[in-house]
């Protein structure tokens, strides 16, 4: 999928290129896509070496997490809710664990820890599924959950606006909290509902009213507060729950006389690594984005919309960070690009880049979390999967535009 979007981008480009030189006799075109091709390689490596001590950092952090025995405790904690939501899967189950740690990591905002941990849940939840070819219910569950991923603390994305000269990185950080909050929500309800999971149960009941209860408090909180106040309040919270997580963790390993210091540099190891990784992606789907602009495709795509809304008499402000919402489900890096590629056209504390920041964080990339997972199981039958993956996407993303509206502007 990726691949075909990846050359049909290529080839358009050209085309388009080639069209706007005959019709216009303007050469330029061709000029402006090579600039394109030196400029945004170069960005490439720029933004993934600047990634690679906060990947060292939470891959350190999470390393501590795991070897303090913190992610057991906080399985056993969890084991009553997923006896409700995963009816097959025995609460002795290794799968448990590792599905928390999955969202733990993306919770984090650390999309390429989780993966990992993802893939291994994923094939932990096969050993107790019958139908080996087809997803089983509590795959599919796990599948929809991370694909709408609520991100409490959306790392990667306050360093790409660090990067790129945002005044306060983490001003986005309550808008993306509402927005993935709802995409998961409707995911899981879609969900629960296909599987006559028992809405009703007290625990899951429990968990549902004090999630939606917190969600709503700072929605109305925050609602209440002058709007020229709110994106500080937004940044100072996240900065606050950065620094209470940090010494959390440090505190429960010392308790359990873990070295935090090796355990650390063991999990920091691994960042450079995973930054590499990134890189060529990265860089690939920079390239494609900046030949597309530079050939006038994406504009007319964008300005089409533009239109539309227009015609419709509503407010097209935020068309231009619609490139970011129309990449999300199929290329995560792809999405970052054209987050990074809109901030950087725009400006970072622009109100096109603040929501293009909060669609990136709004939910996960869908099909790179299906081909991913499934993939490396051989389950090719995912049933209502992807239906109800991409109806949990459309959610979080119209939410992203909503609560930008309401943090920027109202």
């Amino acid at each position: 999928m990726v691949n075909v979007l990846w050359l049909m981008m290529f080839f358009g480009s050209i085309i388009l290129a080639v069209c706007h030189a005959i019709i216009y006799y303007d050469l330029s075109v061709f000029d402006n896509i090579i600039k394109a091709i030196f400029d945004n390689a170069q960005l490439g490596v720029k933004i993934s070496i600047g990634l690679v001590g906060i990947l060292s950092f939470w891959l350190g952090i999470l390393k501590i997490i795991e070897d303090s025995g913190l992610a057991n405790k906080i399985s056993k904690k969890l084991t009553p809710l997923f006896k409700v939501i995963m009816k097959d899967i025995p609460e002795n189950s290794p799968a448990i664990s590792t599905v928390v740690l999955n969202m733990a990591a993306n919770f984090l905002g650390l999309d390429n820890a989780a993966t990992p941990m993802g893939i291994k849940a994923m094939k932990e939840l096969q050993e107790h599924n019958n139908n080996k070819d087809e997803a089983s219910d509590a795959q599919i569950l796990f599948m929809i959950l991370n694909a709408s991923s609520v991100t409490l603390i959306p790392i990667t994305i306050f360093m790409y606006r660090m990067q790129l000269g945002a005044i306060r990185p983490t001003d986005v950080f309550v808008p993306i909290l509402l927005s993935t909050s709802v995409s998961t929500i409707v995911g899981f309800l879609l969900v629960a509902i296909k599987q006559k999971i028992k809405l009703t149960n007290k625990i899951l009941l429990k968990w549902i009213v004090a999630f939606l209860i917190i969600i709503s408090s700072i929605s109305f909180g925050f609602y209440l507060i002058e709007p020229e106040k709110r994106l500080i309040l937004s940044s100072g919270i996240g900065n606050i729950l950065l620094c209470s997580i940090i010494l959390l963790v440090f505190i429960i390993a010392i308790k359990n006389k873990i070295n935090c210091y090796d355990c650390f540099i063991t999990g920091a190891k691994e960042g450079f690594n995973v930054a590499i990784t990134i890189l060529p992606y990265l860089v690939a789907m920079l390239v494609v984005i900046g030949v597309f602009r530079a050939s006038n495709a994406l504009d007319l795509i964008i300005e089409g919309i533009k239109q539309l809304c227009l015609t419709l008499n509503i407010d097209a402000t935020f068309v231009d960070a619609l490139p970011t919402a129309l990449m999300k489900p199929l290329s995560g890096s792809g999405a970052r690009a054209m987050m990074i590629e809109t901030m950087q056209n725009y400006g970072a504390d622009s109100f096109v880049g603040f929501i293009s920041c909060v669609i990136q964080g709004s939910t996960e990339t869908t099909f790179y979390v299906l081909s991913v997972y499934f993939g490396a199981i051989n389950v090719y039958k995912t049933r209502y999967a992807l239906k109800y993956a991409l109806i949990s996407d459309m959610a979080g993303i119209l939410s992203a535009i909503f609560f930008s509206y309401l943090f920027y502007k109202a």
